[in-house]
């Protein structure tokens, strides 16, 4: 091993919890009457209080229990992220049982393999979609008895309304009044807390055992470095099928801020204009598409206020980059940059709701470009890293230590070590204890001494923060045996091509660099109109030669920031979008590499002939 970062010292540290139950009832305890939720309802926003939470979680949990649910027999959650998904998880988790998360687009074969390997005995469906998912796939889910629908119709025995289990945890209640506190007080840190299956790019998905003890851990971990406050406002719309939800989750029950939740991805800038929080997060695609929007909206203005525009980020770049060396921007950079945010940078923050303290963005590489534009704009990027293994959390950037291109150093407890062939191992309290009925498979990952093989690979600079370079097994050796990192040239051109949805770089034992890509339905709609191109149809609109030409101009700005052998020699624009539905993204949104390169084997050939192109 290489280099090292963090300690496993935690002298000095909040105490975690006992249990993420026990956190929730120590919450509510501290602070009943404070907010803790707010939620879309009628058009408008309600609001619930610590205290409130506690009594709907209570009565939910009750029902499980009346149901004959036993600690840590599993629970899945089918849904979209709402209000109800969070009470049903905290009630799971009260109630000693142990959450299996589903996401919502996950097919049925794939739910019924989730639930029967992780034998969950009864699942939350969120609507009548899900529950056709479980009724068509009945037979293969045998240990599932009960159906609880947050919307779908019910039908009184296998599948029964949410309100009809609160209605029986509340007769169970007033029979044994101390139920659900007994349950609570049973829980210890190592009790399962969270089964979480990994997206699978490869093969079947995994199930990540996440015991209580890694969300305490995270929620102490976060409190240690004063990011967040009671006084915060948080915006909540990850999947919590993910573990970066269930992270935030375990934050909120740890310091106590208000969350706002809507996991309508269409609904994100329309609901933070009304919403104001003080800081949202979420994976790098969302932050490249908030910049690409703005940033081609201002393209198509054009004339002056285009060129107000470059300027106002030119200036902000300017201040962005002393504050980068640790030093004051000079006064004249100063007086530009108060200018340059009265007339532009302070109307793109009230497009957020003019309140964000910062964004935080994990679960893949975001660009250097995206981070310094937003840190611009007065809204910086808190870059942090962790797999579903470690909890999602790991390494998180500070306010007061700003960066562009690192990760930030480990929470207390947690260290990092580097491979001498660069990957990145991660040892601590937020580990995973194992992936669920898989002991070979965790064995490989996860060795005696507890250090768990990320698969990532990385660096750690002089002050002891992270750089993520690429997947160790996503690295392209060229025929010329150059080693080029796919990641890190997609996430540069997303960057670069405010039309660029997806870019999957090809060259495994290839003479050159070639791409497949992908455009933004939305962003290509609006250019298209722009350039009053007749046809509409994303299909149509990918072959136009205006289209092509333009990407091909992203493309050649990439190319002059790369190596010569990195450099994309040719590419081909899709006919669609890259998709969960097709099989091409995971659930979370992560290419599925060997799977589109098989698909579009025959289009990746096309762009060889056999001689060499540098």
């Amino acid at each position: 091993m290489r280099t090292t970062a963090g300690t496993a010292d935690t002298s000095g540290y909040p105490t975690p919890a006992v249990s993420v139950a026990r956190m929730f009832y120590e919450r509510v305890a501290a602070m009943p009457e404070a907010e803790a939720f707010r939620f879309p309802t009628n058009g408008g926003w309600a609001s619930v209080s610590w205290r409130q939470t506690a009594e709907t979680v209570k009565a939910t949990a009750a029902g499980l229990l009346a149901l004959g649910i036993q600690p840590e027999e599993r629970v899945a959650i089918a849904s979209a992220t709402r209000i109800e998904w969070l009470y049903a998880d905290l009630a799971i988790m009260c109630a000693g049982a142990a959450t299996t998360a589903v996401y919502p687009s996950t097919g049925g074969e794939d739910v019924a393999f989730i639930l029967s390997d992780s034998g969950s005995r009864i699942v939350f469906a969120e609507d009548d979609t899900q529950i056709a998912k479980l009724r068509a796939q009945r037979d293969h889910i045998p240990d599932v008895f009960r159906v609880v629908t947050f919307d779908g119709e019910a039908d009184g025995e296998w599948v029964v309304s949410l309100q009809d289990l609160q209605a029986l945890g509340a007769k169970h209640l007033i029979e044994h009044p101390t139920a659900v506190d007994e349950a609570v007080a049973a829980v210890q840190p190592a009790q399962l807390a969270t089964l979480i299956y990994t997206s699978g790019t490869t093969g079947r998905p995994k199930g990540v055992e996440l015991p209580h003890r890694c969300w305490t851990y995270i929620g102490a971990g976060v409190e240690a470095i004063d990011l967040v406050s009671p006084s915060d406002l948080h915006y909540l719309w990850l999947p919590m099928s993910h573990s970066f939800g269930k992270m935030l989750e375990a934050v909120h029950l740890q310091i106590g801020f208000p969350t706002a939740v809507d996991g309508r991805m269409d609904k994100i800038v329309e609901n933070l204009a009304v919403v104001r929080p003080t800081f949202m997060a979420g994976p790098p695609r969302i932050f490249e598409k908030v910049h690409a929007k703005v940033v081609q909206t201002s393209q198509e203005e054009g004339g002056v206020r285009y060129r107000l525009f470059t300027w106002a980020f030119g200036v902000g770049g300017k201040a962005l980059q002393a504050r980068l060396q640790g030093r004051r921007p000079s006064l004249v950079v100063q007086a530009q940059y108060a200018l340059a945010d009265r007339l532009v940078l302070s109307k793109i923050r009230a497009r957020l709701g003019g309140r964000i303290r910062f964004l935080v963005s994990g679960s893949a590489a975001l660009s250097r470009d995206v981070a310094a534009w937003f840190a611009a704009a007065g809204m910086p990027v808190l870059e942090g890293y962790a797999l579903t293994e470690t909890s999602a959390a790991g390494c998180i950037g500070r306010p007061e230590d700003p960066t562009i291109g690192l990760v930030g150093p480990p929470l207390v407890g947690t260290v990092i070590k580097i491979a001498d062939d660069g990957e990145i191992f991660v040892r601590g309290p937020g580990v995973m204890r194992g992936y669920h009925n898989l002991p070979d498979a965790t064995a490989e990952a996860l060795d005696a001494d507890g250090w768990f093989a990320t698969g990532d690979v990385g660096e750690i600079d002089e002050a002891g923060r992270l750089r993520i370079t690429d997947r160790k097994k996503d690295l392209i050796k060229t025929s010329g045996g150059k080693y080029i990192a796919p990641q890190a040239i997609e996430v540069m051109f997303q960057a670069i091509c405010p039309l660029a949805s997806h870019m999957l770089v090809h060259g495994n034992s290839r003479n050159y660099a070639t791409a497949l890509i992908t455009l933004d339905p939305e962003a290509l709609a609006q250019w298209g109109r722009a350039q009053a191109l007749t046809a509409t149809d994303y299909a149509l609109l990918a072959e136009d030669p205006a289209v092509h030409r333009y990407v091909q101009t992203c493309v050649e700005e990439l190319n002059g920031r790369l190596n010569r052998w990195e450099t994309i020699k040719d590419f081909r624009i899709l006919d669609h979008d890259l998709s969960v539905e097709e099989g091409e993204l995971t659930p979370s949104m992560k290419v599925k590499r060997k799977v589109v390169e098989t698909k579009f084997e025959s289009l990746l050939d096309s762009m060889y002939d056999g001689s060499s192109r540098g």
